[in-house]
């Protein structure tokens, strides 16, 4: 398991134990709003890094990746019931890396900026008593990737910047601690599919804890 993320489930379940069960979450509907921030940890798909330095008539000797950076969300949702919400929101997954050499001698350096996103999800939440619960969601999300690239060597890039947006699934897991009917914790895993800016694709996974006020 991550460790980021097992810290928040530490946390979570720390907050559990320790607060009295009387501070019982509302059950009923309503709105809510909210807001996470944590790691966000990609994986980069070389394809598209080997179809760049193809089209510049050069191949990869070795690429090394910086695919860490600091992601955050917020959010806005509905709880039709106990069970069932949708939530929208505004996510960014911050900067992802790459460093290639190459044959014929040179090197291909790029940045992959999200540039934030728009998503849309289903929300089933599964009570485990009458503060702590585990949640899932699926849902649909459009996001922007700008990258810039640059060269040295024999590696000339005569276009040093793409921008490409596409709308993708997105998937996640969660816990949350209800301090009472109107504020709650959460901790949880969310895995992204955006453009690496190329024709490929990167899978981030953003792992989060965050805070939730019900109306």
């Amino acid at each position: 398991m991550n460790k980021y993320f097992a810290s928040l489930l530490g946390i979570i379940a720390f907050a559990a134990v320790g607060l009295p069960s009387a501070l019982a979450a509302d059950g009923g509907t309503g709105f809510y709003v909210g807001g996470n921030v944590g790691a966000a940890r990609a994986k980069i798909d070389d394809g598209g890094i080997n179809a760049a330095l193809l089209s510049l008539g050069a191949t990869s000797v070795a690429t090394t990746k910086s695919e860490n950076s600091t992601g955050y969300k917020v959010f806005a949702g509905y709880q039709f019931n106990r069970n069932f919400s949708i939530e929208g929101g505004y996510f960014n997954l911050g900067k992802i890396s790459f460093d290639s050499t190459t044959a014929p001698a040179g090197t291909l350096h790029g940045d992959a900026k999200n540039q934030g996103g728009l998503n849309l999800d289903a929300v089933g939440t599964l009570p485990i008593n009458e503060n702590f619960s585990a949640f899932g969601r699926i849902g649909v999300q459009n996001a922007e990737t700008k990258l810039s690239l640059s060269g040295t060597g024999a590696i000339v890039v005569l276009i040093p910047e793409f921008t490409k947006r596409e709308t993708n699934v997105k998937f996640g897991l969660g816990l949350q601690f209800d301090f009472n009917k109107n504020i709650g914790m959460r901790g949880e895993w969310e895995r992204y599919r955006v453009s690496d800016g190329f024709s490929g694709k990167a899978d981030i996974d953003l792992f989060s804890l965050g805070m939730v006020v019900r109306f």
